[in-house]
């Protein structure tokens, strides 16, 4: 259902814009696609990946017979004050990293003296565009590699590194293969991005690093006449960009965990092992009840619903509840 949801919305959106191209007098590319420009050639690649966030929020509530907040984070829903705080820890490391590439000999910016300002009238109209997309295009990778995915696998076993090494492999490939130390260094992220989710409870972490450091890229790269033509992605980093980037990542880790755990400790957040009792079970959680001979589910005393069993199985509680507590 994700799968062919999104190549759905990919059809009818790339149709639509050819027809509109076609109508309008655009040329074509070798492809057959429609040359509308770098600027809105952009636009269309990250609104082609955004709309997977619809599409994974379907198959969730559909498919997955749960509610598609469930996806976001173990309050069901999308925590946006510790979203913006995780925001707020990736402004400053961001910005070291984009500061300690000016230092980097060799780490691919040839030509950059020849760099020139395309001009405020023309860039702030590109900047409005990437402020509103890109953090859309970096949200829709997360809820499909560290929301959809990890939960899947991670709802079959104990051990969430069983989901997280897979789908940081699987992150790392879908950018295509550049370079190795790009390869490696888009495998390490996906593996950290997917940590912080089991740890924090949510994708709001990964989300605001993935956000905020493609967002400065584009906005670097949209400065300069011509900085948006090149098709080269995260997978061409050269060793240099690539450890430095990797060095952002970890760091930024180390920071959001620290400070979760102040949070946790003070209250701020909540374990889903504390849910109210007189709430019904969730509809996962009894899907995955035992069954009678007769094909029912067990039930309590006076008609009521049957405790979840597999409490494993529900991804607000995989990989805690075995241990009794989140870690």
């Amino acid at each position: 259902m994700l799968i062919g949801g999104w190549l759905l919305l990919f059809i009818v959106a790339d149709a639509f814009a050819y027809g509109f191209g076609q109508a309008k007098g655009y040329p074509e590319n070798r492809d057959g696609s429609i040359d509308f420009g770098p600027v809105v050639g952009v636009a269309q690649d990250l609104a082609y990946l955004a709309v997977a966030i619809p599409v994974v929020l379907l198959t969730v509530r559909w498919a997955g017979r749960r509610p598609a907040g469930t996806v976001s984070s173990v309050e069901g829903r999308l925590r946006k004050r510790w979203l913006a705080l995780c925001v707020l820890v990736a402004v400053p490391v961001v910005a070291l990293a984009m500061a300690g590439m000016l230092f980097l000999p060799g780490a691919g910016a040839s030509g950059a003296g020849d760099d020139v300002w395309i001009g405020l009238h023309r860039y702030l109209p590109i900047l409005g565009m990437l402020v509103v997309l890109v953090p859309l295009q970096a949200a829709a990778e997360e809820y499909v590699f560290r929301g959809w995915l990890l939960q899947v696998v991670g709802a079959f076993f104990r051990s969430p590194w069983i989901a997280v090494l897979p789908q940081a492999v699987l992150f790392a490939a879908a950018h295509g293969w550049g370079t190795t130390a790009g390869f490696i260094d888009l495998a390490v992220y996906g593996g950290v991005a997917g940590w912080l989710t089991v740890r924090t409870g949510g994708l709001e972490a990964a989300i605001a690093l993935h956000a905020l450091n493609n967002l400065t890229s584009f906005a670097v790269g949209a400065a300069v006449v011509g900085g948006l033509d090149s098709d080269e992605t995260a997978a061409d980093l050269p060793w240099q960009l690539a450890a430095l980037d990797t060095t952002m990542t970890v760091v930024y880790a180390a920071a959001v965990l620290w400070l979760a755990r102040r949070r946790r400790h003070n209250g701020a957040f909540s374990s889903p092992s504390t849910r109210p009792a007189d709430k019904s079970p969730h509809p996962y959680e009894i899907a995955c009840a035992p069954q009678t001979a007769e094909g029912q589910q067990h039930a309590g005393s006076a008609g009521e619903p049957a405790a979840p069993v597999v409490a494993e199985a529900h991804p607000q509680t995989a990989w805690s509840a075995t241990k009794g507590t989140r870690p």
